[in-house]
């Protein structure tokens, strides 16, 4: 018995390409729409039917083709994204070319590749500081040595950044020091070093113990070294902390809060993010806490994270303020990466303080107001600066 073959007309199997061409475009639609979407999740072909952008690629496009001199596309389109953030009227939404992108990362990632030795501006020749755990501090190298060679190349007479460069454009590199008349050849490799954002020291001061701790930034790092400084500190039976963020900056949220979380107790607010969809509180919601009194230093340069910080531990925490006014930065940025490079920053929020208040432009009142001590010459010109402000926190945790 012969088996009966499936014969299609002509009509069907027209109709069949018909039917799987469609759905294939369905189905390519639904991809570029789904996973073809820019970093804040808009999708692209949104973007290419937005009216409002077809008329801005055919005013590039006049511009490339019709302009009576070349034209830098690059230099066009990045002009045309500092427009349109300057259009938003917002100081902190900002366009960052390349190198300005770069040196931010390198600032907040709290991590360098190199050997941990800093040169003296004023003798450029002479080791500054020499960092602990890190490839110079291994080897033996002293603050204060002299090099004299790199890689066997005399370096008399050449600058501090002449000098730093040398180091630096090399994983491995060979010292020749001058000590005390002799001199020592040390050979170094380069490492992934943690930036030391941090400095603490145990006051003692009219039969109490106090615990200082300056905090630069917020940089990646920021949260490991401040616990590891607090775990110093305490260890040595700490009565208060003096926690330090003038000239502080800002930086990360996610390391300030892991900060905050440190001394909160759970459930406490932390901060308010309050944006066009609403606003989201954020609680502390770990087990860690701590009760000793703490006084925050600050002046008219903390600003943002580090005002975020002061907020929550003097709302939620009870903590007192000294010094000036903070900066008042009340707003959150994201920021976002380009593919040439460059970066794009924008608020996404204004952050609310646990009493409910937003400090943008206006900065946190110190509750104990105290000015720093200059001392001038005959001339007026500034020669030493006494810290009026840490003397007075001193002071007041010491009664």
């Amino acid at each position: 018995m012969k088996r009966k073959r499936n014969v299609f007309s002509i009509t069907e199997i027209i109709i069949m390409v018909i039917v799987t061409s469609l759905v294939s475009a369905l189905s390519a639609g639904l991809i570029i729409t789904n996973n073809f979407r820019n970093n804040s999740g808009i999708s692209y072909l949104n973007l290419v039917n937005d009216q409002y952008l077809k008329e801005f690629l055919n005013v590039y496009g006049s511009i490339l083709s019709g302009y009576y001199e070349d034209v830098d596309p690059e230099a066009a389109i990045n002009s045309a994204i500092d427009g349109l953030t300057t259009y938003l009227g917002d100081k902190y939404t900002t366009y960052m070319s390349e190198d300005e992108a770069t040196a931010l990362e390198n600032t907040l990632k709290g991590t360098y590749e190199g050997y941990g030795i800093s040169m003296s501006v004023d003798n450029p020749q002479i080791v500054h500081e020499v960092y602990d755990n890190t490839p110079a501090s291994k080897v033996g190298i002293l603050k204060d040595d002299k090099i004299t060679k790199i890689n066997g190349v005399d370096v008399t007479g050449l600058t501090t950044t002449e000098i730093t460069n040398m180091i630096k454009e090399n994983s491995s590199v060979n010292l020749e020091i001058e000590r005390n008349g002799n001199i020592i050849n040390f050979t170094l490799n380069a490492e992934i070093i943690t930036l030391p954002q941090v400095t603490y020291d145990v006051v003692e001061n009219n039969g109490h113990k106090i615990g200082y701790l300056y905090i630069e930034t917020f940089s990646a790092t920021i949260a490991n070294q401040v616990e590891n400084a607090l775990k110093k500190l305490e260890s040595e039976n700490i009565e208060s902390l003096i926690l330090d963020v003038r000239y502080n900056g800002g930086g990360y949220l996610a390391e300030a809060t892991k900060i905050i979380n440190m001394f909160l107790e759970k459930g406490k607010v932390i901060y308010s993010l309050e944006s066009k969809d609403g606003t989201e509180t954020h609680y502390d919601e770990t087990d860690e806490k701590r009760t000793y009194p703490i006084i925050i230093l600050q002046n008219g340069a903390s600003a943002s994270a580090s005002e975020i910080l002061t907020a929550a531990l003097v709302d939620s925490y009870g903590a007192k303020t000294l010094g000036t006014t903070s900066y008042g930065k009340g707003k959150v940025q994201k920021k976002i990466d380009l593919d040439d490079g460059s970066s794009l920053k924008y608020t996404t929020s204004k952050w609310l303080r646990p009493n409910g208040e937003c400090i943008d432009n206006y900065g946190i009142n110190p509750y104990y107001l105290v000015e720093l001590e200059y001392i001038k010459d005959s001339e007026g010109k500034v020669v030493s600066v006494i810290d009026t402000q840490l003397t007075k926190a001193i002071e007041i945790l010491s009664n």
